[in-house]
């Protein structure tokens, strides 16, 4: 067991840098005034002005922290909650290393995905019950790896004894259970499995866990909520304790989670996964009697694999309807589509945005773009876009501002759309045709607006949330802000409407589905689509005289139908239907935000200087050739890192002792750092040179966002002072004369590559670029210049990569000092440091197969991929003036695996042939395990 115990440990750590959720340090512009919240239970850390955002949020986690206790366990440790109300993304999550959850508090427009709760408290339903998690999992061995590795460690362990889909589908099942609505009454969230279940697809539990580059599978999110809610009903409220304390204790050391479950439930793992998602296909919506498939099954039927998304169509005339289509191959576009030829015309890809929704108005696409501030990461904006269907050139209107799904008028002079406040709140803003603003409309009762659509003269359609959540269709005068409701307010979720003429479509849920629904002279009609018995959702409807378009959810994307109108598809009904749930235990409607009463907590100031040095881990950190060990330190608000580390580099095989603090609160990153390097050695054809050395730095460094468009686009620029003693050691003692000088550093840095379709091994376009002098500015010479740099072009398939690389690297050879080598040397050849060298590199990478299979819920392989390449490499001696070529060929085969259901790794291996003679004396032939490391994001 022991030695069972030290294999697993060991496993894991070589995969902890594939952990962890992407952090934004120094996010925040320093003109942002923090307030907090301190009690017991949770300190709230917010911008000022959200104190009832802060108040609410305490209040909800303060009754979580007891009513929830049995069902997960007693340990309770504060938890540090920071809200950022700079950005347009709505999100939240939770995190050890160092231990704090951040509120993204801008809601979406989406109201089917989330739902429509106050979304500050949705997220302190939901985020808390993962610090829950993490404090109820710290013992076992979980809490070893926690006393060896810090709060890092304990992350890994809990992650690799507990499936996301736990940690997920519980926080779900709480925000369901404790609240009024919440994802698990949401027909959306049920359409994946649905759609899969109508179509006669049958997938594993592995590729249901780990996702297909081939399939449309439900994300961990609904598999976990299935499970999690078949657990708790029918084995007690306190099973999910039992099973998730063995199994963060390790108690059976393999497989700890599914021991846990045989022996809490009595049930195999296998038969508990396949039970608890046939009782939900149960439930789930049937075809016909007759056996007949509906619209989502018989297109589903018919693919085998994913095929597009089809999203938000809508009528340009009588026979065309424009909709952005996007698949696993091809990234978000608009296109055009003859319903009486079938005829298919791209018009353009549509810029980066949060999602796919746009709106079209007599020749014009509008729709809001996703814009990053240039410096501050948790700051971003919703700019307008405006593109001509005929000539699909696009214009930009706005600059800088927070616009949602922004509408045009028939006549192109006005625009109206929904402007997202910091603290969550929305407005709806008038803007002219070139996107100044010209009148915000009222908004006393301090609805969330989404969705609004012109109507009529100084009207707007919109599909609105209060302040309870519930939602209702309504008409807002533009001018006063009073609204007519055209269906009463519920929480049942409401969207996507569409005006053409008196009549108003939109797509509701009711009961199982989401459906589609229109309201004409007062009246309000339910659409059924002829031959169509709905097993998922429809949405996004849309008619044109005679004619109508919608777009369903099926197992192969969104589909869209379209076809003639008849008046016996319309029924007409009373009024919306309040929203019933799919699983009659949750009818009982437990409500926490209800019976909640806001705790009036005091508010101070919060002191950006609060524990700035924060040491939460001590990390192990592995790229090869340096293997490093240090302990880390970061604040809560990820404005000081702080690293004291221990490093030894298998090239030159010496052992490094530092520390290094980089602080983020301002423009610039200021950058400082102290170490003592022991036993550095250098070696060329005539000599080997041995030392140590004390190091000291400071720095600035500004990276830049400049993504616009299609594009990613980051810049980089630091420049720091470096001191540094020289203390020479062995045989070289007598050669040389120790020294101390300084010598300053330059480093440029950038990428720009377009947004990536699902499949794509790499941008179909994208550069990047690395460049760096480093140079003594005093009593001695030393100096050295390297540029890198990729070019990434698209291969001969769509899926395919070919990317050009080249290096360049010059330093001077009176050997007084000599920088560290990082030339990327053709592949296979021992790397030596030359003064002079230059590389060129071609790589065709390329998809060889996707398996879509798994070895006993350890390893997962979901793509196989290959690459041909070529390195051209040479060097030059300046002293004899003779050049040194190193040519090399070869392959790699990559596979792109999930291990333990969990977590992502990309590894491989490599055949070079060498070319040309290697001067340590390698032999032609080199094999090597490959751990692949790519500069652009994946």
């Amino acid at each position: 067991m022991g030695t069972r115990r030290f294999m697993v440990a060991f496993l894991v750590l070589t995969t902890m840098t594939e952990l962890g959720i992407a952090q934004q340090f120094g996010g925040n512009p320093p003109s942002l005034k923090w307030k907090q919240l301190n009690t017991d239970t949770v300190r709230v850390i917010f911008p000022a002005g959200l104190d009832k955002q802060a108040s609410d949020i305490a209040s909800i986690i303060h009754r979580l922290a007891s009513i929830t206790q049995p069902t997960i366990g007693k340990q309770l440790r504060k938890v540090n909650v920071v809200l950022q109300n700079q950005t347009t993304n709505a999100n939240g999550y939770v995190q050890l290393g160092p231990f704090r959850s951040e509120f993204f508090l801008t809601p979406r427009q989406n109201s089917f995905e989330l739902g429509s709760l106050p979304w500050h408290k949705m997220l302190a339903l939901h985020e808390y019950r993962h610090v829950q998690q993490f404090n109820n999992f710290r013992h076992g061995l979980s809490k070893t790896f926690y006393l060896f590795f810090g709060e890092e460690g304990q992350s890994l362990a809990n992650s690799v004894a507990i499936p996301d889909w736990f940690w997920e589908g519980d926080a779900v099942y709480q925000e369901t259970l404790e609240s009024s609505q919440g994802r698990g009454r949401l027909p959306f969230f049920f359409n994946d499995y649905r759609s899969i279940w109508a179509s006669g697809k049958s997938y594993s539990y592995m590729k249901l866990r780990n996702g297909s580059y081939l399939d449309q599978t439900p994300d961990h999110y609904r598999l976990g909520y299935m499970l999690v809610y078949y657990g708790r009903e029918k084995y007690g409220k306190d099973i999910w304790k039992k099973i998730t304390g063995a199994a963060a204790a390790y108690k059976g050391l393999l497989y700890p989670f599914q021991q846990a479950v045989k022996k809490y439930t009595g049930e195999k793992f296998s038969d508990f996964t396949k039970n608890a998602l046939q009782a939900f296909k149960t439930a789930s919506p049937a075809t016909t009697a007759s056996g007949t498939d509906d619209s989502a099954a018989s297109f589903g039927r018919q693919h085998q694999h994913f095929i597009t998304d089809e999203e938000y169509p809508q009528w340009a005339g009588e026979e065309n309807i424009i909709y952005v289509k996007s698949s696993y191959r091809h990234i978000p576009a608009f296109y055009q589509l003859n319903t009486r030829t079938g005829a298919e015309r791209k018009i353009r890809i549509k810029d980066i945005s949060i999602d796919n929704y746009f709106s079209y108005s007599n020749g014009r696409i509008i729709y809001s773009a996703y814009q990053p501030d240039l410096r501050w990461g948790w700051k971003d904006y919703g700019i307008i876009k405006l593109a001509d269907l005929k000539t699909g050139r696009q214009q930009t209107l706005t600059s800088k501002t927070k616009y949602l799904s922004p509408d045009i008028s028939s006549d192109g002079s006005r625009i109206i759309a929904v402007h997202a406040d910091p603290g969550g709140s929305t407005e709806l803003h008038l803007l002219n045709s070139a996107g100044k603003l010209i009148g915000i409309v009222p908004n006393p009762e301090r609805l969330i607006y989404t969705y609004p659509k012109f109507y009529q003269l100084n009207k707007t359609i919109v599909a609105a949330r209060n302040t309870s959540g519930e939602m209702a269709l309504g008409i807002i005068d533009l001018l006063t802000g009073s609204a007519e409701w055209l269906t009463p307010f519920s929480m049942k979720v409401i969207g996507f409407p569409q005006v053409k003429g008196d009549t108003i479509c939109f797509s509701a849920s009711d009961g199982l589905l989401d459906k589609l629904y229109a309201v004409a002279d007062g009246r309000l009609f339910t659409f059924q689509p002829e031959n169509d018995h709905q097993s998922t959702g429809n949405y996004q409807f849309s008619i044109n005289n005679d004619k109508y378009v919608f777009t369903c959810f099926t197992s192969a994307g969104y589909h869209l139908r379209y076809g003639s109108l008849k008046s016996e598809r319309f029924l007409e009904i009373a009024s919306i239907k309040s929203i019933s749930s799919s699983i009659e235990t949750f009818n009982r409607k437990t409500d926490l935000l209800k019976d909640t009463n806001v705790i009036i907590y005091p508010i101070n100031s919060y002191s950006k200087s609060f524990r700035l040095f924060n040491f939460h881990s001590w990390r192990p950190y592995i790229n090869d050739p340096e293997y490093s060990y240090s302990l880390v330190s970061q604040n809560v608000l990820s404005t000081l890192q702080s690293e004291f580390f221990a490093t030894y580099n298998r090239n030159e095989r010496f052992t490094q002792v530092g520390a290094s603090l980089a602080y983020g609160a301002f423009f610039p990153l200021i950058l400082a750092g102290a170490s003592y390097t022991f036993n550095r050695s250098f070696r060329d054809s005539a000599l080997t040179v041995n030392w140590n050395e004390v190091n000291a730095n400071l720095g600035l460094s500004v990276p830049l966002n400049f993504s616009s468009g299609r594009y990613r686009r980051n810049v980089s620029i630091s420049a720091g002072i470096n001191t540094k003693k020289v203390f020479y050691s062995g045989a070289s003692k007598s050669l040389f004369e120790d020294k101390q000088f300084n010598y300053g550093e330059i480093t440029l840095s950038g990428s720009s590559q377009l947004a990536k379709a699902r499949q794509h091994i790499y941008p179909h376009f994208a550069q990047t670029l690395t460049a760096r002098y480093r140079s003594i500015l005093n009593k001695y010479t030393g100096r050295q210049f390297l540029i890198t740099g990729s070019l990434y072009f698209p291969g001969l398939a769509v899926n395919h990569s070919l990317i050009l690389q080249g290096a360049y690297q010059l330093r001077d050879t009176l050997q007084q000092y000599t920088f560290s080598n990082s030339f990327p040397f053709s592949r296979g050849y021992s790397a030596i440091d030359f003064p002079h060298m230059w590389k060129l590199g071609v790589n065709y990478h390329f998809p060889i197969a996707y398996p879509d299979a798994g070895f006993g819920n350890i390893v997962y392989l979901l793509r196989v991929r290959g690459n041909i390449f070529y390195d051209y490499t040479r060097t030059k001696s300046l002293r004899s003036g003779r050049e040194y070529p190193f040519n090399t060929v070869g392959c790699e085969i990559y596979f792109d695996s999930k291990w333990w259901n969990q977590l992502p790794l990309g590894f491989g291996i490599r055949y070079s042939r060498l070319l040309n003679t290697d001067i340590a004396g390698r032999s032609a032939s080199q094999w090597e395990f490959i751990l692949p490391v790519n500069l652009l994001s994946r």
